[in-house]
């Protein structure tokens, strides 16, 4: 129960220095008070507030860690990181995450410390802590991807119709961005956006295609690249590439579904050990102590972690087809 207790006040500690170093500071409130004086209604209000929100820095809506923001951005690794929370579509900057990374690593070294004090629970622990806030993003950005590869074919469509209905190109991407699903609709007012503050048409497909690391999107900037500069029938090539991408999407379903068996057995036998391992211990106690508390035991777990890590990448390996 003390070594319980001990685990939850380090947490609770980690997480109020997380949010006490990422509340808004003063200068950020004092920002936020003269804008809202300065609006003249609700709507002209929330049209600045958006814009404001995009179009300044992210090092000044950091607060207290702006400074280590304009440190670290002379790093090689700030401008992937940067990107990295920009396709994760995350409120944070490069340096909260770090933050958040090193107080991770250290709750948990100090959790293995007090609940299991052995050599391999004082490496692992605060590896993987220090690695969970990067792992994070990469699943919230493989997901926003996800959602943005399913809402494109209906955006694609939509933009068409409007083109066919006689808007020209930018008003057409106004109504994908109006009418359209998100993530599409929010990127696609980005793209607008940019065109209104004077960027080049190409320009701002390309800024597209590298917010959204989505090979059908590539393919849509690609396309309509090459009509801008070539000439053709856009509402055409659109219909083309709604076709393509909808085959495509169609074609990973039933992948999906075939390898389905294939990713379910490497989960199976990934858990399979420490699943019985418990049971038996929870039947009999004791059972798997020779394991953790003699030096035989310890190897022979790493090994066995090893060996079941390798296994699992290896069914991924094999069941991950590329469409």
């Amino acid at each position: 129960m003390t070594l319980l207790l001990t685990f939850v006040g380090i947490a609770l500690f980690s997480l109020a220095v997380i949010a006490l170093l990422t509340r808004p500071s003063a200068e950020e409130r004092t920002v936020q008070r003269r804008l809202e004086k300065a609006t003249l209604s609700r709507a002209v209000r929330q049209q600045n507030s958006d814009e404001v929100d995009e179009l300044l820095k992210q090092p000044l809506a950091a607060g207290s860690v702006a400074h280590l923001d304009r440190i670290l951005d002379g790093f090689d690794f700030y401008p992937r990181l940067e990107k990295l929370i920009q396709q994760a579509n995350r409120p944070v900057t490069p340096a909260r995450v770090l933050l958040q990374a090193a107080l991770t690593a250290a709750g948990c070294a100090l959790a293995a410390r007090l609940l299991y004090p052995h050599l391999i629970a004082e490496v692992a622990a605060p590896i993987a802590g220090l690695a969970s806030p990067f792992a994070l993003l990469i699943f919230q950005r493989k997901r926003r991807v996800k959602q943005f590869n399913n809402a494109l074919p209906d955006a694609i469509d939509l933009m068409s119709r409007a083109l066919k209905a006689g808007h020209s190109v930018s008003s057409a991407i106004e109504v994908v961005a109006e009418q359209g699903r998100e993530p599409v609709a929010s990127e696609f007012r980005e793209v607008f956006r940019a065109q209104n503050f004077g960027l080049p048409y190409r320009d701002a497909l390309i800024q597209l295609a590298d917010r959204v690391p989505s090979a059908d999107l590539r393919f849509l900037v690609t396309a309509m690249m090459v009509q801008k500069e070539t000439g053709g029938n856009l509402t055409e090539i659109l219909d083309r590439t709604t076709y393509v991408i909808r085959e495509r999407l169609r074609i990973y379903g039933e992948v999906r579904t075939k390898t389905a068996q294939g990713r379910l057995t490497g989960m199976i036998l990934a858990a399979l050990p420490l699943i019985l391992g418990i049971i038996i211990n929870i039947i009999n106690p004791g059972y798997a102590r020779p394991l953790i508390a003699t030096p035989v035991g310890h190897k022979l777990l790493m090994t066995g972690a090893g060996l079941i890590t390798i296994g699992t990448l290896i069914i991924q390996r094999i069941v991950k087809i590329e469409v």
